[in-house]
């Protein structure tokens, strides 16, 4: 009986070790969200933001105050640029950043 609440144990600290790291790697995107607005120049600088599957695409006032190499250290995959808008590649979080950016807009 003594080896099976051993093996209990073992069971119930690698399950608590790997509810620690899952919580430990799921991005905030609150603040994900706050860090992609000062790159993006500010919310001053934003007319409208749209996410479509896997872009999330922003009209901007002014492109050149824009940080781009912050949003690719963001997590962003690419980054295309047409006039003011830019079209920035999330992924499978694009949508979840976009729901966050319109409650802070």
């Amino acid at each position: 009986m003594n080896q099976w609440l051993q093996y209990g144990l073992i069971l119930l600290a690698l399950l608590l070790i790997s509810l620690i790291v899952a919580k430990l790697m799921k991005k905030d995107f609150h603040i994900e969200a706050n860090k992609l607005i000062g790159y993006l120049g500010g919310k001053d600088n934003i007319v409208s933001a749209e996410c479509n599957m896997s872009r999330f695409k922003v009209l901007l006032k002014d492109v050149s105050i824009v940080d781009k190499d912050a949003i690719e250290r963001l997590g962003a995959k690419g980054i295309v640029e047409i006039d003011n808008q830019l079209k920035i590649i999330f992924g499978k979080d694009a949508k979840e950043l976009k729901r966050y950016i319109d409650e802070l807009l």
